[in-house]
């Protein structure tokens, strides 16, 4: 029998194969977009399952037909900003030059953070190149047993003159995912996949393994290089930790976003995770890392045309 090709599964697109630096994902770029609004929103993963749904493409073979796809559900508390920051664009990146802090921030920040006692500073500087808001998330109302907020920076939209005033408004609610997102939209997920701890080449690179009569070892790599020159390239698959990349997914589809509902979700909750007792949203396929993580969603960079999925059950 003739053996498939097999393409190395070690892709060397991720250089350096590091761990990320903290579980909460950090955005690179945020996209350019014409309406002031933030671009970004954090949720927890809670678990997979499947749907049956509709899809409202005229051209599809399926279109009246209901077909089975597999669905993430994310549930999205509520977010509370902590404070405006502004931004000089410098020859070296990004440098930060003021920052308003919210003054009903939220007090169980002091788990994560230490506060400041006094204002510091309430003026909008006169010159700025970019505005973020920095918020955090509410774990408390959820169900994973956690009570210290992670802290995130999330980009706003729209003219440079209104991010700042539109950030302000901000200050005084709690920001919603319905604030941000709605049903059949694109985004990009951003998260930090699994742990996978030490591993050897065969889970890692997905080598195969050698011949029943190979000397010595049946799962290493066969030849670390040539004699000349005497070193090891970096290209040779060899043993080392494996998972907890920072890794983004683009075009994600929302199928679903809505408040609690009993209909949809369980009483009982969810295996691993528990009670979704918030907003929640259901995303079409898979993503990155294991339940009860946070992830950020923002609008997407690449967006293409899609059309809408109409959910007409939800095995669970």
């Amino acid at each position: 029998m003739p053996r498939a090709h097999k393409s190395r599964s070690g892709s060397l697109q991720y250089w350096p194969r590091k761990r990320a630096q903290k579980e909460t994902a950090r955005v690179r770029s945020w996209p350019n977009v014409d309406k002031t609004m933030l671009l970004g929103f954090p949720a927890y993963k809670v678990g997979m399952t499947h749907a049956q749904v509709q899809i409202n493409n005229p051209h599809s073979r399926l279109k009246n037909d209901l077909y089975s796809i597999p669905v993430t559900i994310l549930e999205c508390p509520s977010i509370k900003p902590f404070s405006l920051r502004f931004y000089k664009k410098t020859p070296y990146g990004l440098k930060t030059i003021s920052e308003i802090v919210n003054k009903n921030f939220d007090k169980d920040l002091t788990r994560r953070l230490r506060l400041p006692k006094k204002q510091v500073s309430n003026e909008i500087p006169k010159e700025y190149d970019e505005v973020r808001l920095i918020c955090s998330t509410q774990p408390k109302v959820t169900s994973i047993g956690k009570k210290k907020p992670e802290v995130l920076e999330l980009g706003i939209g729209g003219p440079l003159g209104s991010k700042a005033e539109y950030g302000m408004s901000l200050f005084d609610k709690d920001v919603k995912a319905l604030d941000v997102f709605k049903n059949n939209q694109l985004v990009d997920v951003h998260a930090v996949t699994k742990g996978k701890g030490f591993q050897g080449t065969i889970k890692r690179f997905g080598l195969s393994l050698k011949a029943k009569k190979s000397e010595k070892k049946k799962r290493s790599t066969g030849n670390l290089g040539a004699v000349t020159p005497s070193k090891v390239l970096y290209t040779v698959p060899q043993a080392g930790k494996m998972g907890y990349h920072l890794r983004t997914e683009v075009n994600k589809q929302i199928i679903k976003i809505e408040p609690y509902s009993k209909d949809t979700i369980p009483k009982d909750g969810f295996r691993h995770y528990g009670l979704v007792k918030n907003t929640y949203l259901i995303l079409k396929g898979s993503i990155s890392g294991p339940r009860k993580r946070l992830v950020t969603l923002t609008h997407p960079m690449r967006e293409k045309k899609v059309y809408a999925h109409e959910i007409k059950r939800i095995v669970l």
